[in-house]
């Protein structure tokens, strides 16, 4: 089991920006292909973005363009940076293996409100 820790979150205006942070126990480099998710009110999780261990990079379309993936594996940690912030963005935000999410590793994620 690895123990993800999601911070960053916050209450923004829409076009405004987030940084989120990922501290992942263990190496983060053990894993093929990590990411973000995010979970809307009533809605499934989805993938927002997937970073491979040689740094590539894949995006929803929903947040091409917007937001950009990054790690560390040095320090075991990725982020997520988040601008040009719509109120459909609003979500909770995790991070997990990819591209489908280990069942035990969930953390409780950290809460992105875009509201004026």
């Amino acid at each position: 089991q690895v123990q993800f820790v999601e911070s960053g979150g916050g209450l923004v205006q829409p076009g405004g920006s987030l940084r989120l942070s990922c501290a992942a126990s263990g190496t983060l480099s053990r894993f093929l292909l990590v990411g973000w998710y995010r979970q809307a009110p009533g809605k499934q999780r989805e993938m927002v973005a997937t970073i491979t261990r040689i740094g590539s990079t894949n995006y929803a379309d929903s947040v091409q363009g917007r937001f950009t993936i990054s790690r560390d594996m040095g320090k075991n940690m990725m982020w997520l940076q988040m601008n040009s912030l719509k109120p459909e963005d609003t979500a909770v935000y995790y991070c997990n293996r990819a591209p489908m999410g280990n069942a035990a590793d969930w953390g409780q994620g950290t809460q992105v409100t875009v509201s004026s």
